[in-house]
Order: structure tokens, then C-alpha cells, then sequence
């Protein structure tokens, strides 16, 4: 239940972001959702997107340093409370959070959250224990059809 992510460096000057989003483009790779951080020096773009494995590839032919890591996708209810109730289960096991990002579904009014857990599959665990149920690869990206 986990959901491959591509985390891509890149230097912290303009244009940078443009490259890779191009090429991903230009491949007719869909991204689904990403998210951007940097420090003064560099940056780290975080990207879900169907195929991973070819856009990872791409880009590291492009010269790209890309990791991949698993991220935990939850589909919430966007109502007030969501977000905490979900910090106190994986808190109460003592899994710390990394980062997270959200984005919307285009049906339903419902929000998705993407989590970076030091330990994904305990944070499954315990999230399954109480109810909820992380969205597989698959079915996060039939959700969007």
C-alpha cells in the first residue's frame, strides 16, 4: 500500500524547475501531484506520477540524481480534524513524519495526503489497526480518472 515517489535535485537558480518538467512533458508523462523544497543551495522536486519507473530513467539519462521513495497515500474526507486524527495514530507508535503534501480529487470534495514516514510499513500497520486504509499505487491513480 505504499506509492513509489521521485525525488529529483536540482540547483537552486532559475530555470532549473523547467528542465525536468519539460522532459517529462515532451515524454508525455502525466505527473499526478509534486511538490517543491529547497535550501539555499539546492532544491528537491517530489514527484508522483503513473510511470515512474520510465520518467526515472529519463532523467537520470538527462543527468538527474532521482530517488525513489515510498510514500503512504491516504484519501481523507476534506472535513475539519482529518489531519489530526491521522498525526495521532502514527504518532502513538512512534513513527516520525518526514513530510507531507496534500492535493484534491476531482470527485467527491476529497483531499489526499502524501506521507513520509521514517518507517512506512509500521505506519501502515498502525494505520490500518485503527480504520484507515492507505490507497495502493493502482487504485490512487484510477481515483483520478
Amino acid at each position: 500500500m505504499k506509492v513509489k515517489q521521485l525525488s529529483v535535485f536540482l540547483e537552486n537558480k532559475p530555470g532549473a524547475l523547467s528542465r525536468p518538467i519539460q522532459l517529462l512533458a515532451g515524454a508525455k508523462l502525466n505527473i499526478l501531484t509534486l511538490s517543491l523544497a529547497d535550501t539555499k543551495e539546492f532544491g528537491i522536486l517530489r514527484l508522483i506520477l503513473q510511470d515512474w519507473e520510465t520518467a526515472k530513467t529519463l532523467l537520470e539519462r538527462e543527468g538527474f540524481v532521482v530517488n525513489v521513495n515510498d510514500v503512504v497515500v491516504l484519501e481523507v474526507n476534506d472535513a475539519p480534524g482529518r489531519l489530526a486524527d491521522i498525526l495521532t495514530v502514527t504518532e502513538k507508535s512512534r513513527v516520525n513524519l518526514e513530510y507531507m503534501y496534500g492535493f484534491t480529487l476531482q470527485r467527491g470534495g476529497k483531499g489526499v495526503l502524501a506521507f513520509r514516514f521514517s518507517d512506512p510499513d509500521k505506519a501502515i500497520e498502525t494505520l490500518k489497526q485503527r480504520g484507515i486504509s492507505p490507497v495502493a499505487n493502482v487504485d490512487l491513480f484510477s481515483l483520478m480518472s
